[in-house]
């Protein structure tokens, strides 16, 4: 699988944990030699302006981080262009989807997710697509700005049980067809993370679920990182996803 990476994402940009030095390291460790890594492009201008307004634009610049999320965002961009044609993971900072159209917070500038999506359909890529945003934390940004649009889906699960969470996807799945289906991937929901909810094989059944459902109707998907913060476990859970995602 195509990995999406670029090296300016090992470094510390803020004091936040979604930042934290040996983050990037503790994935590449363990996914590095099982995947193909690939560079991204900062996104355009234009391209972040489809998902924020130009207050909110103006103050992740002033804060310096403007480069740092544009590069992040850019690489939400690669990982949905080669999701059309093959699953990809998206391994980036700062991660997304507490960014709303005219504010973020929750360690998230500018919404990776949401301008990926608007730049695939604005080039008529596609015209369906769906979120799975298995993060810990409900995505308020992403539904903030793609919440009101008729051809976007979003599930954030709410279970609280493993068997029932893992239930949601696979029925949310079902009955929502699209064209490319983005997961918002935090791992915070781990058993040894904050959420205290799934275990590391859980991440590779929600990818052979995604995989499924784009073979057997059509489509494609990618992952993009959120939330996860045990770096210990991290790197294991991101390739159960990477290995369910490749049908594996």
């Amino acid at each position: 699988m195509k990995v999406v990476y670029h090296k300016e994402f090992r470094k510390v940009y803020t004091g936040d944990p979604a930042a934290e030095r040996g983050r990037m390291e503790s994935i590449l460790e363990v996914i590095e030699g099982q995947v193909t890594l690939v560079e991204p492009k900062p996104a355009a201008a234009e391209q972040i302006a489809l998902a924020h307004d130009p207050f909110h634009i103006e103050q992740v610049t002033r804060a310096g981080l403007y480069e740092i999320s544009a590069l992040a965002a850019g690489g939400a961009i690669k990982a949905a262009r080669i999701g059309l044609d093959e699953p990809a993971f998206a391994c980036i900072r700062p991660p997304g989807h507490h960014a709303s159209r005219n504010g973020a917070w929750g360690f998230c500038f500018f919404n990776n997710m949401a301008i990926a999506l608007l730049a695939l359909k604005g080039e008529g890529l596609i015209e369906r697509a769906l979120v799975l945003d298995i993060d810990l934390h409900f995505g308020d940004g992403t539904v903030n700005i793609l919440g009101g649009v008729d051809w976007v889906h979003i599930l954030n699960p709410d279970a609280n049980r493993r068997k029932q969470y893992l239930e949601e996807i696979s029925v949310t799945l079902e009955e929502n067809p699209a064209d490319l289906i983005g997961i918002s991937a935090g791992f915070d929901n781990h058993c040894k993370d904050w959420g205290n909810l799934l275990q590391t094989e859980d991440y590779q059944a929600i990818g052979r679920m995604v995989h499924h459902a784009t073979h057997t109707r059509g489509g494609g998907c990618f992952a993009i990182l959120e939330g996860g913060y045990n770096h210990r476990i991290l790197g294991y859970n991101v390739l159960s996803l990477i290995n369910g995602l490749s049908g594996r």
